[in-house]
């Protein structure tokens, strides 16, 4: 015997579509429904109708959508998969270094399977924690997936529920753990079927998405369910080791408890019973540290967020770029505070956002930020999709590299980037719909038109080759540059492995020197110093009396040592250290 459970608190009748018939439900005080089947098992479609309608609409917590985002269901017994993984333990996020995937483009075949032949590649690079962009159910075949709408189900063409336990499974057979991006402050247009059931949207809060998530009015308790249930689904289930948080920001709650605080103990709980450990990394535009403090201490209890503003301050001083939210940014200065204190912004006038933004990080770690040179965000929301390689020349790739690398933060790279790969990555889509394909791609022409791009030059998020120039180049990897840029970016990472100081998070320890005239910088941590000249000719960058002198990695042959100084060529980076 199956229960089918429904939440649909504003429907008169309901019904549970199975087995080609019809059954009645029952509802409760709740404005849940539900109906008991017999013989209902595994791999069974099924599908809800509200009020007697023609039309059967997928369930919104639907574990499988085999047919799209507007089919019928498919119910699912997890405990069909033969995991492999039930002594696993994730590496702590203080050690880690994290590699964003996108299923669809990481791969020419763009599936969970196919990803699984590449995770070797990760292992020798270094990295210990998988970052998927959201695989949960989007409609077409290929996309960011940022446009979900099944939350529950796994995207189909990547293959379905099964195919992502087994990446997740080869995964921890690598001791690779995975992070799952979820996106709960909004929904995609297309296949969005939860307002039909309930209060799931209100029009209180507006988004650049639309109507705002109903984290705080009415029938709102039943919504902070949905998608709590849905984050522990991803954990339990899937076994996924942390969910990073799309855009937290865009959560509008006024609610005496926050729901990332009611996520975080949710998490909590679900970590305690299991015996594994489990994070939550936030993406925010709010430099507000309380995102990450413990609630304990009045903070939300988030793990860890992404820090645009070391990111925002490394892209400006190697690129020059100081146009949009880059005008904050662009002096030196700005990339040492950015390695001291995280934010740029604690309390400062930003010219972008017109006012003060932000507040101080004091007394938080460097391990509750993420450090990054080039994340899908920063490099897609170009209008060209250009990576950090079709901006810059090899020797600023190394400099930013080993910033990232060195840096007191949980350093995070984007696929392709460990080797400069030359494909870019640019914003695609496949809406079924004609109509809202046209609004997309109009939109995005008028998006950049702003920024003086001619409409023609940006690609169409709906051409078929817009997806294919973004998918990686593996044969690059045998090719120079990209073979040494993937030995600097191993090396790199292998030298924090060995170097206890690079991978300490405290920064009231981090120490910066620069001049902003000659563009040099000096990062001590500990007994390590890095040596970097970020400007366009040599110069003699003071290292100070007493420091060391051992050079263990350069970006450059042509370093030498003069008195308490080190010459540097142009656009050049040194790790200096005791021996290891």
């Amino acid at each position: 015997m199956t229960t089918f459970r429904v939440w649909a608190p504003k429907a008169k009748r309901m019904e549970v579509e199975v087995a080609g018939a019809r059954l009645a439900m029952q509802r409760d005080d709740g404005g849940w429904w539900t109906a008991e089947a017999a013989q209902v098992h595994h791999g069974v479609d099924y599908a809800y109708a509200i009020d007697g309608a023609q039309k059967a609409l997928p369930d919104p917590r639907a574990p499988w959508l085999p047919y799209g985002v507007d089919g019928p269901s498919r119910v699912i017994d997890h405990d069909y998969f033969p995991w492999s993984d039930l002594d696993w333990q994730p590496p702590p996020l203080s050690s880690a270094v994290v590699y964003e995937m996108h299923v669809g483009t990481f791969t020419p075949e763009g599936t969970f399977s196919s990803a699984i032949e590449r995770l070797d590649h990760l292992v020798e690079l270094g990295v210990t924690h998988v970052e998927l962009l959201p695989v949960n159910s989007f409609p077409g075949r290929h996309g960011w997936g940022y446009d979900g709408v099944g939350l529950y189900a796994p995207h189909g063409p990547y293959g379905g529920p099964e195919g992502l336990k087994g990446l997740i499974d080869a995964a921890h057979a690598r001791n690779l753990a995975v992070i799952i991006d979820v996106v709960y402050n909004h929904l995609g247009p297309h296949g969005n079927h939860l307002a039909r059931f309930g209060p799931y949207f209100t029009d209180r809060y507006h988004t650049p998405w639309g109507p705002a998530v109903n984290l705080d009015g009415a029938g709102s308790d039943e919504v902070r369910r949905f998608l709590i249930d849905n984050a522990l689904m991803w954990l339990r289930d899937y076994h996924a080791d942390a969910l990073r948080l799309d855009a937290v920001h865009a959560f509008f709650d006024r609610s005496a408890t926050h729901f990332l605080e009611a996520l975080a103990r949710a998490v909590d709980g679900l970590e305690a019973h299991v015996g594994r450990h489990m994070a939550l990394i936030a993406e925010s535009a709010l430099n507000d540290p309380r995102v990450v403090r413990p609630y304990e201490a009045g903070g939300l209890g988030v793990d860890a967020q992404w820090s645009d503003d070391f990111h925002h301050a490394l892209h400006a001083v190697l690129t020059g770029e100081t146009s949009g939210y880059y005008e904050d940014f662009g002096r030196v200065e700005h990339l040492a505070r950015a390695l001291e204190h995280a934010f740029v912004y604690e309390g400062d006038y930003s010219p972008s956002f017109g006012r003060r933004h932000g507040a101080p990080t004091t007394g938080l770690s460097g391990h509750r930020f993420l450090g990054y040179l080039q994340t899908h965000d920063q490099v897609g929301n170009r209008a060209r999709g250009e990576r950090l390689s079709q901006l810059v020349d090899v020797p600023r790739l190394k400099v930013g590299a080993a910033l990232v690398l060195t840096s007191p933060f949980v350093p995070m790279l984007f696929q392709g980037e460990e080797w400069g790969a030359g494909t870019p990555w640019q914003y695609f889509t496949d809406h079924p719909d004609a109509q809202l394909a046209e609004a997309v791609r109009q939109g995005r022409r008028r998006e950049f038109a702003a920024f003086g791009w001619k409409p023609e030059d940006v690609p169409d998020p709906q051409d078929p080759a817009t997806f294919r120039r973004s998918q990686l180049n593996w044969s690059e990897l045998g090719q120079e540059p990209h073979r040494a840029l993937f030995e600097w970016h191993r090396e790199l990472i292998a030298l924090r492995r060995r170097m206890p100081s690079l991978a300490d998070g405290r920064l009231d320890r981090v120490r910066v020197r620069f001049d902003e005239a000659q563009r040099w910088l000096v990062v001590e941590r500990g007994p390590v110093t890095v040596v970097c000249n970020l400007g366009e000719a040599p110069c003699a960058v003071p290292v100070g009396a007493g420091r060391p002198q051992i050079l263990h990695l350069a970006s450059d042959r042509d370093l030498r040592p003069v008195g308490d100084a080190i010459q540097m060529p142009r656009t050049s980076i040194a790790v200096l250290g005791p021996p290891v």
